[in-house]
Formats: C-alpha cells, structure tokens, sequence
C-alpha cells in the first residue's frame, strides 16, 4: 500500500470498532487505509512515532462557543480544540439564522478544524450572551431556524436552546416547544441547555429520542437530582427512551458532588464536552481533554472516556457514519494522547477541587491526513473580554452569582 502517513506504534482505542491493540495507523491520500501491525512505509512517506501514546479518532466536542469577534464568547477553534485533540469542534448555538453566514465565514473557512454548529431557535443567538436571548418570544424564529438548517447541512448539526430563568424569564418552555418544532421540520436533533428556574420534568417532556440535554451534571438546581441526592424518575424515564445527557462542563455547569451522587446510581454521561469558552479556557475547563481527565478520577476508564468523545459525540450530532471512528477509508482524523502521573489538581465550576492521579494530554493531531503539531499554537493567548461587554443589565449578581464573580475578576 502506497502511504503518504504511517502513524507508527501506538495503542489504538477505537470504540467504534472495539479496537484496544498496539498497531499501526496507515494514511493515503487523508484517508484511513489499514490499521495493522509493521505497516510498511513506502519511501517518502511521513512516520509519526506514537509509541507509549494512545491513537484515537479525532475527538469531537460536540458543546463548545466558537464564534469569536461576533458574539460575547466565542474563542478561536484551532488553538483551543484543533490543537488539544478535538479535530471537530461543535459550536453550541453561538449563531442563530440571522448570524450563521458570519459564523461560516469567520469560524467554518477560517479553521483548520472542522467545524460545525448547533444553530439557535432565537434569532439574535448569543451575540450578547448576558442579556437573555429569549425573555422576549419574538426572537423565536422556528422556520426560518429550519431553513438555515436546511440550507446547512453540510455544518448545522441541529437546534439549540437555552432553558433557565436567566435566559427564557416566564416563557417556560415555549422556547424548548419551538425549538423542537424547528428540529422536526429538518428531520434534526435539539440541544438543551438546563439551568436554575426551569423545572427540569417539564424540559424533559418535550424532549424526543436523540435530543441532548447539557449540563446535565450542573448543580445549580432544578437538576437531575432531588433534595436527597436520588435521581428524578422522569430523568431515569428520559434515559430510557432515549434522551441523551451530556457534560457540557462550562463555567458554571458542573459540581464534583453531583458526579458523585450521580455515578453512586450508574448514571454516567452519554457524551463528555468541555462547553468551552471565553470565561473558562484559563480554567477550570482549559480543553475537553481535561474535562476527560476529570471523568477519569471519578472511575471511567480511558477507553470510555474517548467513547463519549468520540463516536458516542458523532452519534449525538447525527454524524456516525461519518465521523468518530478509524475505520478504514473514513477521513484520517486521529489524536494521539498521553497520559501523565502525578498529583493535579482539578476544579469544578463550584469551587470545589479534586486531586486527579492522571492527566490526559494531546502530543500530535492528524485532520485530514495531514500532522498538526500542537505546538506550533504554543504562543496563542486569548482574546480577553473587553470591559463594555460585561455591562450586564438585571441582577445578574443574585441569578448568576458564579458568572458574575467571574466577570468581576476579569474587570479587575
């Protein structure tokens, strides 16, 4: 076989295939073309040593905010998700119909990663993302949602909405109702976002197969869990009808006790995403690797944890026959990972911490059969947020008092 890349001696982890083998990675023309042992590397042909590394497919982060320049967080993808392993970053609703034109210019073209993206049901998206974007229901726009999905498809992975106090006000869930009708038309997923204000039965109701509830381990209340620390039935009823709960760490969206509680009742994650963004890439989020790492403490194994990052993601964004797995002749997306020893630690979004014993790191990416080095975005700083953006109306200090903390280190 006439390779252009052989990814040399790694453990592959390839849930999609059941794969757990030291073996070579053979790459021709960006695509998979064998996983075998002692490939044969024609002459002048690339070798990636992996050595004592993890390959995996590219991991996928299906609840990230990758919009930069336009909305309040969007961040850059490639140094904060192409670089840490994450060969396809899904925007989580930063653009809506009105905006995604931007987003395919600024985010989509401009990056190496593939980028894709949920797009929101209210028409002014999180361009300011302080403000709630469905207090007011006519920025629902159901139709003209469904027609930019339709128009997209080769990005627009589905419908997002926001369902807390904070961005619906006393609509209830009118939005989330919207939502879903916008994703039928399309034949599409919805993406939900609980929070404090919003009875989570009542979100759960109008959720169908496949929809995605986010932040599924938050503890700010009207949670998963009850007064005692049980889970709700309609939670449990959900599962079983196959609603799919994600991560969705975030900056104010996941607390240790809740994992804890939750494990304690074998309720584990359906799919690991970091919800990274502007407020919390310098922590405690940092990437969807350490969002990993943290899942590992709680006792997933590594090869769960690449499950949920990678062909249970590309599962949950209707993207498994295409993304997700190594299989041969899919498009060569690989992360080879390393884990490191040690003492580390690891934050929630509480201010809780956890002494971590590993840490997951990326040592190379391949996106299309061409190597990445993560180093080469060593000297990426963030754009930090500028004063007049976090002149937030309301009392955000009483319904985000977490947020509003942050905000006010950052003014300082």
């Amino acid at each position: 076989m006439n390779y252009d890349l052989v990814v040399r001696g790694g453990t592959v982890i390839d849930p999609s295939q059941g794969l757990h083998k030291v073996a070579d990675v053979g790459i021709s023309r960006g695509r998979v073309a064998a996983i075998g042992s002692r490939l044969e590397a024609p002459p002048g042909a690339r070798l990636l040593d992996a050595r004592g590394k993890y390959v995996c497919p590219g991991l996928i982060d299906i609840h990230t905010h990758i919009y930069p320049y336009v909305t309040t967080w969007g961040v850059e993808a490639d140094p904060t998700c192409l670089a840490r392993g994450v060969t396809t970053p899904v925007d989580a609703g930063s653009s809506s119909w009105v905006t995604f034109a931007g987003f395919r210019e600024l985010s989509i073209r401009r990056s190496r990663a593939r980028v894709l993206g949920y797009i929101h049901i209210s028409g002014i998206g999180l361009v300011y993302g302080p403000a709630g974007e469905m207090l007011d229901m006519r920025f629902a726009a159901p139709e003209e949602t469904a027609a930019c999905i339709e128009e997209n498809r080769d990005a627009a992975v589905g419908v997002k909405v926001r369902q807390g106090r904070f961005q619906v006000g006393s609509n209830g869930v009118e939005p989330l109702r919207l939502a879903v009708k916008a994703a039928e038309m399309v034949r599409t997923g919805v993406m939900v976002h609980i929070g404090l204000g919003v009875p989570l039965p009542d979100v759960l109701a109008q959720l169908r197969p496949g929809d995605v509830v986010t932040h599924c381990y938050q503890g700010q209340g009207d949670g998963i869990l009850d007064g005692s620390g049980k889970l709700l039935p309609p939670v449990v009823e959900a599962r079983r009808r196959g609603v799919l709960f994600d991560v969705g760490h975030g900056a104010g969206s996941l607390k240790f006790d809740v994992v804890r509680s939750a494990f304690e009742q074998h309720f584990l994650p359906d799919v690991i995403s970091s919800d990274l963004h502007s407020l919390n890439q310098e922590g405690p989020v940092f990437d969807l690797i350490t969002t990993m790492s943290k899942f590992l403490h709680f006792g997933m194994g590594l090869d769960d944890v690449i499950e949920k990052t990678t062909v249970a993601a590309a599962r949950a964004i209707g993207r498994e026959g295409a993304l997700g797995s190594l299989a041969v002749g899919r498009e060569a997306d690989l992360a080879v990972l390393e884990t490191e020893e040690g003492a580390f630690d690891l934050k929630d979004t509480h201010g809780n911490v956890i002494q971590a014993s590993r840490l997951i790191r990326c040592a190379s990416v391949v996106r299309g059969g061409e190597v990445i080095d993560p180093s080469a975005y060593a000297g990426y700083r963030p754009r930090p947020p500028k004063p007049v953006e976090w002149r937030v109306i309301g009392n955000l200090d009483k319904i985000r008092p977490d947020i509003y903390s942050q905000l006010e280190r950052k003014r300082t």
